[in-house]
């Protein structure tokens, strides 16, 4: 797993310039540990079904545009960073969201060039049509939802140049709560968004979800994650691919350990870095989450691929 070069002009701006306000990433909280998007760049159709205990997650593709990844969610996470805002400047916050293409694309970290706006489209293509089943969160008569995670999306375009001049997306009911609810998102590092391999940003999820800043931190044995994550993958092609998550060592904010417990299974540890010892080679001094830019966070550039978003 690498992270990608910044692309021309990917400069931080003046945080005191017109138009721009330094805010917080913010990814909800529900969706970060359980099989909710491929992991795959390839083109995902068969289902993700997801039972451990009375917790149960089902998602289906439509076959034109196949399930939503692990990076079309790059597209939420912005969604819920605005929604975030919206709140924290007392605003009241609305499940559709107005914006600029160039924007978003600046604030998840990827290039502007016109094949990434294609890509970008079919990233949206693939979260409208993506359904999900669930009863996370189902309380008192709301046994389970059922959605898709946007309701809608539209773009304006420039009659005489056929570019692009905004777009609006509108979440659902099911996210859009979850959201807004108290202790509904957490904040992530920016450089999640540099993260190349759908493992890897899944773990990090994971880690930031279940470890958090506890001293400790969290641990699952490789059986439990490859459960949790509803990789399409054999068992033994997603253990490979943890371990080589883990000796390439770059995922932000946390450090990953593989160990064997008393029945010889693998177990992972998910630390934060400035929670290990100094001397430790993993160790990194904490800092607050850089602030970042309301409509358009810029910084280093993941590029989209071929498939995925």
């Amino acid at each position: 797993m690498t992270k990608r070069p910044p692309p021309r002009g990917d400069i931080q701006p003046d945080l005191f310039a017109a138009n721009f306000a330094d805010i917080p990433i913010r990814d909800q909280r529900d969706t970060m540990e359980r099989p909710f998007f491929s992991l795959a760049k390839k083109p995902r159709f068969n289902p993700i079904e997801y039972h451990v205990g009375d917790t149960w997650v089902e998602v289906s593709a439509n076959p034109k545009f196949g399930l939503a990844t692990i990076w079309d969610a790059d597209i939420l996470i912005w969604a819920s960073t605005q929604v975030t805002e919206a709140m924290d400047r007392g605003l009241a916050p609305s499940r559709t969201i107005q914006f600029h293409p160039h924007n978003l694309l600046k604030s998840i970290r990827r290039p502007t060039g016109g094949e990434h706006y294609r890509r970008l489209r079919a990233a949206l293509d693939r979260l409208t049509h993506t359904a999900v089943r669930t009863n996370i969160r189902a309380q008192g008569k709301k046994k389970a939802a059922s959605f898709h995670w946007l309701e809608s999306w539209t773009e304006l375009v420039d009659e005489a140049t056929g570019e692009p001049t905004g777009m609006t997306l509108t979440l659902p009911d099911w996210l859009f709560d979850g959201i807004v609810m108290k202790g509904g998102v957490l904040t992530i590092h920016e450089d999640y968004f540099l993260l190349t391999g759908g493992i890897g940003r899944w773990l990090y999820r994971v880690a930031r979800k279940h470890a958090g800043h506890q001293e400790l931190g969290w641990q699952f044995t490789m059986r439990q994650l490859y459960e949790k994550s509803g990789a399409s993958s054999r068992f033994s092609d997603f253990a490979i691919d943890v371990r080589r998550v883990v000796e390439e060592d770059t995922l932000p904010e946390y450090a990953l350990a593989i160990h064997k417990n008393a029945e010889g299974e693998e177990v992972l540890n998910f630390i934060r870095r400035d929670l290990l010892d100094v001397s430790d080679p993993r160790f990194e001094s904490s800092r607050s989450p850089r602030r970042r830019v309301a409509r358009g966070i810029t910084a280093k550039a993941l590029k989209f691929s071929d498939t995925a978003a």
